[in-house]
Formats: structure tokens, C-alpha cells, sequence
């Protein structure tokens, strides 16, 4: 017996040196195939754009300073990429928000050379950003982190953190420490610089905070057999116009709207689709103005599908005073006169130029709303405003219903959470508008709606799944 534990302990020694001389082999290939963008001494191969920041060296790691009045300072390889892995360990200071710029680009024809595209973020606040995609100086936030707890917590205020982000084909992922934080799919841009960050600052007590890099490194071949897996829990936030991604066909996802014709779909008080004022070209829907009055036009539109348990997601543009909505559980025989059909409803309006914005209760007519009853916030990065990008620019809404439970997203950042049919939902209701339409908001299911309001607003990327 003992003998043949000795035999076995033998065996089992024998298989660890041999996985460790695997792992060994294999790190070592590995490591000749990284490209140290850093070489330790000086900063031949980078040059610095825009901002008059200062960037030193420092031991091991290059240090960007912080400088007060001076636009964001960027230090860029002045070489360009497309594919790659790049890993980074860095510090900043709890004051001090700064970036890695990837795939971006500086020309001339583009305001005077200002450094844009693809910024990982490094976001030492409360609201805990670091990690997320920002789109510096186009789109704003492609991936903020309030849909990742997660990857929110990631980060470690005052000390060395170590990113990883992947640019592989449209797919831009990152981890922080090793935790996922961003799963993006976009196709703006293909190929740029990196570059490290030292952001703008305003304020005194700011000025002469650092951000240091070290360990910089890239990856540019054997990147499909290099690449981490996903984490199923990091939802993937896709900007492709109206397509599927792979993991968005397997999640269940469909196109509500094939980007081409009116299957699907019809007027909410019609047997068809409206013979005009819907025009579809070039993969956008859009609403065409009238007199700005609620559905006096071609009217709104319906599908002519039926939806309890689901998860919308669109992409919208409003043209300046635009007002229009997407409603949900809709009833469209409920009102047979003037004016919209009924349903719960998200706001889509220009906050800043049309009066509605004005009007109800506290807000709750706002862009983002369950109008006339619940106004639309940040919840998901407190004490900040809601983001919104801007008029005759591309905007996400996202209505997730499960039950009686509903959110709405404007942007991948939550603003409304409520429950159908709870106590406080139906005193809303009683002080609404909808107070004179039996269980208004609760019925089992219903069409969605796209809302002629009289104005012009553009839709495309208009896809569904059902839980």
C-alpha cells in the first residue's frame, strides 16, 4: 500500500512539474510576442497633442502633471493601430480624472486638431467610472458603468491598478484588476493612437496632480487565441445600426424593425401603415413634421406584436423643439378620437426649447420620463445630470419591463424605476392625465408605439428580446 501511494504521489508530482513547464513554455512564448511601448529612459516614439500638461519620467513610469486653465493634454504614439491588446498598470491621484485614448485620431479638418475617439476611463470619484468608454470630443459616453456593480467597485482609489483593454474587430473590452468593466461593439473608427491623458482642470486645489503609467505594453498578433472570455454578467452594449450582434441573437434578441420597410408594424388607429408622413431611408425611421400637434399628422405607430415581459432598446435624434414618445402597453381602442393612443410612455423631447418640458409636475414631462408621472433623474451616477448628447446626434433608450417592474435607460444610464400597479404608481396616475382611464398602465400586454407628435424625429437600431 505504501508503495503504491508513493508510486501515485510520484505521478501526481511528475504531472504538476510537467503543467508547470507548459505554463512556463507558454509565458515565455507569450511574453516575446508583447512590444513594450515604454522604453524606460526617455519618450522617443510618443509626442504630445493639444494641452500644455507636463509629462515627466519617473523611475519605472511616465508622470503626467496637471495644470491649471489648459485644455485636456494628450502624450500619443506616433505610431497607429488597429488591432491590439494593450496592458497598462497606473496610479492618479483621488482629484484628478484622466484616460487612455485608443483608436483615436487628431486632424487637422476636425477642430483644429483636437485629440478624439475611444477613451478607457480612469475615474477615481464616487460615481466610479473607471473602466467605462467615452468617446472623447464626438458621442460622450458609449459605456458608462451603471449597469456593472462590479466593475464599478474594481477600481482601488490611491493605489496601482492594472487595465487590460481589448480592440479586436468592432469588439472594445476592458477589465480592471482583472474584473470586467466594458463590453462594447462599435465601428466608428478602426485604427488610431494610443495616448495617455492628463485632463483639463478648473479648479486650484487640482493643480499639480499626477497620473502615472508604467508597464506599458501591446499585443498586435495571436490576438484570438490571446483574448479573455466575457463575463455573461458585463451586458454588451452595441452601437451597430441596425444589426445583431452574435451574443444579441443568442441572448434572444430580433430587430422590431428591419431598417428597410413597414413589416411589423402599423398605424395605431389604421388596418395599415400610414400611405405618408413615416419615411424610411438610409436605415432611419423617421416622423416627419407637421403642425407639432399630438398625432393630427400621419399618426402614430404601432407594433403588431403584443409584449409583456421585455427588454426595448433604441436609438433616437431629435431635431431642435422636437417633441414624440415611445409608449408601452398600449391599448390603441382606448381613445378613438384625438390626439395618441394610450399607454405608458417614454418621453422623447429638446428639454431646453420645447414648452412641454415645462408643463405637469416636477419635471415629469422631461426627456427620459414615464411622462406625466414620474421625472426622469440619473440614478445610477447620483447628483449628476442625465445624460443626454445633444440634439442631431444618436441617443439610447432602453425600457427593460419584468412584471410589474420597469426602468427606463436614456444612454445606458438608469432615470426611471418604478412598479406597475403598487400603491404609489396608482396615485401617480389618479394626479395624471390618465386618471379617467381604467387601469391605465397595467394592462397584461400590449403593441409599442412610436409617437407622431408633429415634429421631426428620427429612429433606427430598434430591437427587442422577450424574458
Amino acid at each position: 500500500m505504501y508503495k503504491m501511494k508513493k508510486m501515485i504521489s510520484t505521478k501526481n508530482g511528475l504531472l504538476a512539474l510537467l503543467l508547470l513547464v507548459v505554463q512556463i513554455s507558454f509565458a515565455q512564448e507569450n511574453k516575446g510576442n508583447w512590444q513594450d511601448l515604454f522604453n524606460g529612459k526617455d519618450l522617443n516614439g510618443w509626442k504630445k497633442l493639444n494641452g500644455t500638461a507636463k509629462y515627466k519620467i519617473e523611475g519605472d513610469a511616465i508622470v503626467g502633471i496637471s495644470e491649471l486653465n489648459t485644455p485636456n493634454t494628450f502624450l500619443a504614439t506616433e505610431k497607429m493601430y488597429t488591432d491590439f491588446i494593450l496592458e497598462v498598470d497606473l496610479k492618479v491621484d483621488n482629484l484628478l480624472n484622466s484616460g487612455i485614448q485608443i483608436r483615436s485620431n487628431s486632424f487637422d479638418s476636425y477642430r483644429d486638431g483636437r485629440v478624439h475617439g475611444y477613451q478607457v476611463e480612469i475615474d477615481p470619484s464616487k460615481r466610479a467610472y473607471s473602466g467605462g468608454v467615452y468617446d472623447e470630443a464626438r458621442r460622450a459616453w458609449l459605456y458608462p458603468l451603471g449597469g456593472n456593480p462590479k466593475g464599478r467597485a474594481a477600481f482601488r482609489t490611491g493605489e496601482w491598478n492594472h487595465y487590460r483593454i481589448e480592440c479586436i474587430g468592432n469588439h472594445i473590452r476592458t477589465w480592471i484588476n482583472g474584473v470586467m468593466c466594458s463590453n462594447l461593439v462599435d465601428d466608428m473608427t478602426a485604427e488610431g493612437f494610443i495616448a495617455l491623458q492628463v485632463h483639463g482642470i478648473r479648479n486650484e486645489e487640482q493643480a499639480g496632480t499626477e497620473v502615472r503609467w508604467k508597464n506599458i505594453k501591446l499585443l498586435t498578433e495571436g490576438l484570438e487565441a490571446a483574448r479573455w472570455e466575457a463575463d455573461p454578467e458585463v451586458h454588451e452594449i452595441s452601437y451597430l445600426a441596425n444589426q445583431l450582434t452574435d451574443e444579441e441573437k443568442r441572448r434572444g434578441w430580433r430587430l422590431l424593425w428591419d431598417g428597410k420597410t413597414s413589416n411589423g408594424w402599423r398605424g395605431a388607429k389604421l388596418d395599415g401603415f400610414p400611405e405618408s408622413g413615416w419615411e424610411m431611408k438610409d436605415g432611419i425611421l423617421t416622423i416627419l413634421a407637421t403642425d407639432g400637434g399630438e398625432s393630427t399628422g400621419p399618426g402614430d405607430i404601432i407594433t403588431t406584436d403584443h409584449f409583456s415581459n421585455f427588454e426595448l432598446e433604441l436609438e433616437f435624434q431629435i431635431t431642435e423643439g422636437a417633441n414624440s414618445g415611445i409608449k408601452y402597453f398600449v391599448d390603441p381602442t382606448l381613445n378613438k378620437g384625438a390626439g395618441s393612443a394610450i399607454g405608458l410612455e417614454f418621453q422623447i423631447l429638446d428639454d431646453k426649447n420645447h414648452p412641454d418640458a415645462k408643463k405637469g409636475v416636477k419635471g415629469n414631462r422631461t426627456l427620459g420620463s414615464l411622462y406625466d408621472l414620474i421625472r426622469a433623474e440619473n440614478l445610477t451616477a447620483g447628483g449628476r445630470n442625465k445624460s443626454f448628447k445633444g440634439i442631431g446626434k444618436w441617443n439610447k433608450a432602453r425600457i427593460v419591463v419584468k412584471g410589474n417592474h420597469v426602468e427606463h435607460w436614456l444612454n445606458n444610464e438608469k432615470v426611471v424605476e418604478f412598479e406597475r400597479g403598487s400603491q404609489i404608481f396608482r396615485a401617480l396616475v389618479a394626479y395624471s392625465k390618465y386618471k379617467d382611464w381604467p387601469n391605465f398602465g397595467e394592462y397584461p400586454q400590449g403593441p409599442i408605439l412610436l409617437q407622431d407628435h408633429g415634429d421631426t424625429v428620427h429612429y433606427r437600431s430598434i430591437k427587442i428580446r422577450e424574458f
